[in-house]
């Protein structure tokens, strides 16, 4: 099953993924995207999929069973499919596809014969202090989103109270702007023109954003009116004032 019309989110941790994945889910008309293939999630994936891990064994029977299967759950009563894909599960997708598709010259072709013909949004987060920050932040808590009333929506694990690190947060910095760096030179070599869309905008106007995705998306602007965010912001005071220590201290001369 190869569907007609389909779309990528194309991003980077705490970038407001989940966030995009819910509005576009809302509209009715956009699919289900999840990060289908992010490969420490496969088993679970392939559970929820009604895929036999046995498959595995023969691993191009697995990944033809386990593609056709999350391209028909991604796409769900719509006419489309839908998915997330983190840079740092690009090449082993790309792997993957090679191996069902062989002899394509590209990614983007490889992409166009497993999910049609896909829109790439470009989702990144301007801001990169406040993403590592969140990201740091997350990755000691185990709480990496809430819902809109507050409540806990996805803890991975029983994580301890968030400590400041300067160091972290600078590898986790540069890895995100290597990240996003990397995702616009895939673009320019795939010969693609993505759809760019910023946390920022997405945050503070999701609707304005969504109808702009939607529009690119060939679907009617106006699903985006009545869809509201199901995820809340966890950024706090605490992750203000580490944004702002740790630029200040970046800014400050060595001693």
């Amino acid at each position: 099953m190869t569907p007609n019309t389909s779309y990528i989110i194309c991003a980077t941790p705490r970038c407001g993924s989940t966030l995009l994945c819910d509005l576009l889910h809302d509209t009715g008309v956009a699919g289900n995207p999840h990060s289908f293939f992010r490969r420490q999630d496969f088993v679970e994936w392939a559970a929820e999929l009604n895929v036999p891990v046995a498959q595995w064994q023969d691993q191009q029977a697995f990944d033809l069973a386990y593609l056709e299967a999350a391209v028909e759950y991604g796409t769900g009563p719509t006419e489309m499919f839908g998915m997330r894909l983190m840079w740092e599960s690009l090449a082993d997708l790309s792997d993957r596809l090679a191996d069902l598709f062989p002899g394509l010259p590209s990614d983007n072709a490889r992409f166009r014969s497993a999910f049609g013909h896909p829109v790439y949004l470009h989702l990144s987060r301007e801001d990169k202090v406040a993403q590592a920050v969140s990201r740091w932040k997350a990755e000691q808590t185990g709480l990496w989103h809430v819902d809109a009333d507050g409540t806990e929506r996805e803890r991975i694990k029983s994580g301890q109270a968030p400590r400041y690190d300067a160091h972290e947060l600078s590898k986790l910095v540069k890895e995100l702007e290597d990240h996003d760096a990397a995702w616009v030179g895939w673009f320019a070599r795939q010969d693609v023109a993505p759809v760019n869309i910023t946390y920022e905008m997405l945050s503070s106007n999701p609707q304005t954003a969504l109808s702009v995705i939607l529009t690119a998306l060939g679907q009617d602007k106006t699903n985006a009116e009545s869809v509201k965010p199901r995820t809340a912001k966890l950024a706090d005071k605490e992750s203000r004032e580490w944004a702002d220590r740790f630029r200040a201290e970046q800014d400050s001369p060595a001693t």
